[in-house]
């Protein structure tokens, strides 16, 4: 089997599980309790809060609180911030390419009668940083910009962005979920405001993710409660999972620079080899994008026909376009968004790679997707 899927799920690394495996076992008590072993939970819930303020450069380990998952975050982060901030506007922004979760929680705020401005890109799907300028006004509580596409891999240029939003505007959330792990991030020097990161991203457990909070900014609550997480995220923290998080950061923060240089090399052969097919076309940026993200087209074939053929007579698994709006048989909005018609953009494949791939995975994968593009064109009425 040649897993290329690492952007929608990561298998839990088997240092992250010995860390954390006793917070199941015997070291399971709840950190709002005050005898030993809920206290030995609250050491490893702030140590887990140190690891994962590290990775990103945030000035205190108490801008960072746990969420259950990035949705939960991005959602405190876009309709907690724009709820309590609306003295300072009702103008939100994000980009026609950003995440599911971040868009549809600012359709949500539309409902609640904010206005909502959506970014152009380019055919790259890099931010109109011209329109940002143009769009951002004082009015503009809140704008949220994806620091990676997940999708097609292009790298955002989030320091200009941040510089054009705190020029003209409010405050700047980045979903990084997609990034974080994989590239460095440092939030004072880039001048985020809000970032959100996931666990399972970082080759840790699904269960937990975090919200980087700046000092200053104020939230409303979206899941009130007992008050964990500074009255921002109610309910008992899951301390295995967060643990767990904790340390997948520290690993990623220690073994990110090589661990990016190795898949950059991976990636770029990759890219090489599977763009000598017939119809072949990159999606996203050439050079700025992931070092472990390859995105293509095909013409005159399904992406959902590659992805089908590729797993069950090839043991390959892959994507076509973001997991989380893989259920519709809607063209992907952010394929749409850099300037594909509808039938390029159901000719998507994309391929992540992650710790377990190496160069040897190159000529199966190549020869596979060879064999799959050439038996499909066959029979295609395309």
């Amino acid at each position: 089997m040649v897993y290329l899927d690492h952007a929608s799920s990561r298998p839990v690394d088997p240092r992250v599980l010995a860390f954390a495996g006793r917070y199941l076992r015997e070291d399971f008590g709840n950190p709002s309790t005050l005898y030993s072993r809920g206290l030995t939970a609250r050491t490893a819930l702030e140590e887990a809060r140190v690891k994962v303020a590290r990775l990103i450069g945030a000035e205190t380990p108490s801008c960072i609180v746990f969420t259950a998952t990035a949705t939960e975050a991005n959602n405190l982060a876009l309709v907690g911030g724009a709820l309590r901030n609306r003295k300072m506007g009702t103008h939100v922004v994000t980009s026609a390419i950003d995440h599911i979760s971040v868009i549809n929680p600012m359709k949500q705020l539309q409902k609640q009668g904010f206005e909502l401005s959506i970014v152009p890109v380019n055919s790259y799907g890099i931010i109109d940083l011209d329109a940002l300028g143009r769009i951002v006004r004082a009015d503009t509580v809140l704008s949220s910009i994806n620091y990676a596409n997940d999708e097609i891999g292009t790298i955002e240029p989030i320091h200009e962005i941040s510089e054009i939003v705190h020029e003209n505007g409010n405050y700047l959330h980045v979903n990084a979920t997609a990034a974080a792990g994989t590239i460095p991030i440092d939030v004072q020097a880039e001048g985020i405001d809000l970032l959100t990161l996931s666990s399972n991203e970082l080759y840790g457990p699904r269960g937990a993710a975090a919200l980087y909070i700046k000092k200053g900014v104020r939230l409303q609550p979206v899941l009130p409660g007992g008050g964990q997480e500074r009255g921002l995220r109610s309910g008992t923290e899951n301390i295995f999972a967060v643990a767990a998080f904790g340390e997948a950061a520290h690993l990623a923060a220690e073994e990110m620079h090589h661990e990016s240089r190795r898949l950059t090399t991976v990636r770029d052969a990759l890219i090489g080899e599977i763009l000598a097919i017939e119809d072949a076309y990159l999606t996203g940026h050439p050079a700025q994008r992931l070092p472990n993200h390859a995105s293509f087209r095909f013409g005159r074939i399904e992406g959902e026909s590659i992805l089908l053929n590729l797993d069950t007579v090839h043991d390959i698994q892959v994507a076509t376009g973001s997991a989380c709006t893989s259920q519709t048989l809607e063209p992907s909005h952010v394929l749409l968004a850099i300037g594909l018609k509808h039938e390029e953009a159901h000719g998507s494949v994309v391929m992540t790679l992650g710790r377990s791939n190496t160069d040897a995975d190159i000529p199966v994968v190549v020869d596979a997707m060879e064999k799959t593009v050439q038996r499909l064109r066959a029979i295609t009425a395309l």
